[in-house]
């Protein structure tokens, strides 16, 4: 047990006291920090202007008026802060109180400056090829955007049973897309209150009947209720997903690397020489699992903090974590295991490549149906994946962080699944690591591989 130990922590080390480990485990929450400060400025458009000038050709005659009433700076404004408004209702109830003064100031500067819209009236009955000429014609002054040419119908139907129509839009070469965004919203705008008005109606009431502000939902739960927040239980089941994914296949990966490079510098036959081949594997194994439990351990934290911080740590099941500790340990060692054998099968990482596909499918399983099982926790195809190794501990853990947990008993069912399947994969890996470990030449196949398990 003492050289196990000691080959654990030889990796360990290897691994943890090198610069780039030590890079590569805080550029994630560094980048997701640097994120966070830069996104105002690198994603908001509150520096950009909309101006310049719109033709118009009308044959209707009323909605011209509406398009430059939508355009005044102050109708403008005051459709953006509704439209702000709207969107911070959406906004989940625990943020409320984690935004400071200079964050909603921030957010109403979404909106930018004033804009600067000139529309041209055009003859009703004017050719649209001929001002499509106009719309590209060089002048001096204001850039010209837009042609807009409303439809005959496009405030009454042509018959009392038919359809309304609509408007053609031609807009120059390299416009900006925000501007052509800006278009459709403020032509949808002043047709429809073109339609409202030939119709002798008010707009506002309109609205205020069909206006009914959603509010949140109430989670009763046996012993408690909570108040739900939107998209928390869908996030929940993807980031423990994503944390034991990276885990596994961080720290697999890492075991395969090293021990191909080990092989193909002869450097393993002086480890056999002290160790034996059991032990050279319980050592990778061990070093290896500590390497990624120090990874997750400092996301797990960092996402904890956040919750925190966010006042949305109640919604979270404490016992999840010693559970999600659990099903990693599993997963870990029936993955790394048997990544452990393919970096003792070949004899490079071209050829470690062709052996480790397989295993990346099949943790990628779980990824493929996670909506599924995350939505329906109880359905045929996630109670069938809670049980089938080695993507068990993954689908387990997602019906855990859904919104219907599955009872206790299924739970360690699936555990003890999983620790059988530990046991195999390690009978299985220990033989092809015994007979691989000092085997050089063509890589094996996969009947090779059988008959190594058999003949170990």
């Amino acid at each position: 047990m003492t050289r196990i130990l000691h080959i654990a922590l030889r990796d360990f080390l290897a691994i943890v006291a090198t610069k780039g480990f030590l890079i590569g485990l805080l550029l994630v929450p560094a980048l997701g920090a640097v994120l966070i400060i830069l996104a105002p400025s690198l994603f908001v458009d509150s520096g950009y202007r909309i101006e310049g000038e719109y033709g118009v050709i009308d044959p209707t005659g009323t909605v011209l008026p509406e398009l430059e009433t939508a355009l005044d700076p102050n109708a403008v404004a005051r459709e953006r802060a509704e439209a702000f408004r709207r969107g911070w209702d959406r906004v989940p109830e625990p943020f409320w109180g984690t935004q400071t003064d200079p964050v909603r100031q921030a957010m109403e500067e979404v909106s930018g400056p004033p804009v600067d819209v000139r529309l041209t009236a055009l003859a009703a009955d004017m050719d649209v090829e001929a001002a499509k000429a106009w719309l590209t014609a060089e002048r001096e002054g204001a850039r010209r955007k837009a042609l807009i040419v409303i439809h005959d119908d496009a405030v009454e139907a042509a018959t009392p049973a038919g359809e309304r129509g609509t408007y053609d839009l031609y807009v120059p070469p390299g416009l900006d897309d925000r501007d052509i965004w800006f278009m459709y919203r403020t032509i949808r705008e002043a047709i429809i209150n073109a339609r409202v008005a030939a119709h002798s109606l008010e707009r506002a009431e309109i609205e205020a009947l069909l206006r009914v502000r959603r509010q949140p939902s109430t989670t009763v739960g046996p012993d408690a209720e909570r108040r739900t927040v939107t998209g928390f239980n869908q996030f929940l089941p993807l980031a423990f997903m994503v944390l034991m994914f990276m885990g596994i296949l961080s720290g697999g990966q890492t075991m395969l690397v090293s021990t191909v490079e080990e092989k193909s510098s002869r450097v393993v036959e002086v480890l056999l020489s002290a160790v034996s081949p059991m032990e050279l594997m319980a050592g990778k194994l061990l070093g290896g699992v500590a390497v990624s439990l120090l990874t997750i351990g400092l996301y797990l934290a960092i996402g904890l903090a956040l919750l925190v911080s966010f006042s949305l740590f109640g919604l979270l099941d404490p016992w999840l974590i010693p559970y999600f500790v659990i099903f990693f340990l599993i997963g870990f060692f029936v993955i790394g295991s048997l990544m452990l054998a393919a970096g003792a099968a070949v004899n490079d990482m071209r050829e470690a490549g062709q052996l480790q596909a397989p295993l990346m499918m099949v943790v990628m399983t779980p990824v493929f149906f996670w909506p599924a099982i995350s939505r329906s926790p109880d359905s045929t195809l996630a109670v069938f994946l809670s049980y089938l190794p080695p993507v068990n501990s993954f689908a387990m853990l997602i019906r855990m962080t859904s919104t219907q947990p599955p009872p206790w008993w299924e739970v360690w069912l699936s555990i003890a699944v999983g620790l059988a399947s530990v046991a195999g994969a390690i009978w299985i890996a220990a033989k092809v690591f015994r007979v691989g470990l000092l085997m050089y030449g063509k890589p094996p196949d996969l009947r090779t591989l059988v008959r190594w398990v058999r003949a170990a």
